[in-house]
């Protein structure tokens, strides 16, 4: 299980866009969470109309929960193993993005794994319906 972390060239129409590891949590159409691989673009404008800074945790997020709206989570300290429900896992370190958009179900759980004592992040809700991810091959 790999961290991810850093930026991905991807060559595209004869030069190559920046993108950022990205990891999108999805909800299933039978209400599971799933998640998939992907990147979004660095140095690309998305609109946002406000986001906010935490490292603090909630009580509801210490449990399996669905995303509270669609939201990009940009981890700035720690380590994150999260779990959807089928078991499967992946990590999420600063570096990369997760698209939270498992809104509906049963969500997903997550656990600190670093030594770090806080989770540091910032929330953007998404605004558009493209959120600009694109899956891996």
């Amino acid at each position: 299980m790999a961290v991810m972390a850093g930026t991905v060239a991807v060559a595209g129409a004869g030069e190559e866009a920046a993108r950022i590891p990205a990891i999108k949590l999805y909800s299933t159409p039978d209400h599971h969470a799933a998640f998939v691989r992907g990147t979004v673009p660095a140095l690309h404008k998305i609109p946002t109309q406000q986001f906010w800074l935490s490292n603090s945790v909630e009580p509801w997020e210490q449990n399996t929960h669905p995303a509270p709206r669609r939201q990009y989570v940009v981890p700035l300290q720690g380590v994150l193993e999260f779990r959807v429900s089928d078991g499967s896992t992946f990590r999420l370190a600063p570096g990369s993005v997760l698209l939270a958009e498992d809104t509906q179900g049963e969500g997903h759980s997550w656990k600190i794994v670093s030594n770090d004592k806080e989770w540091v992040r910032a929330y953007i809700p998404m605004v558009s319906e493209n959120d600009e991810f694109e899956a891996d091959k």
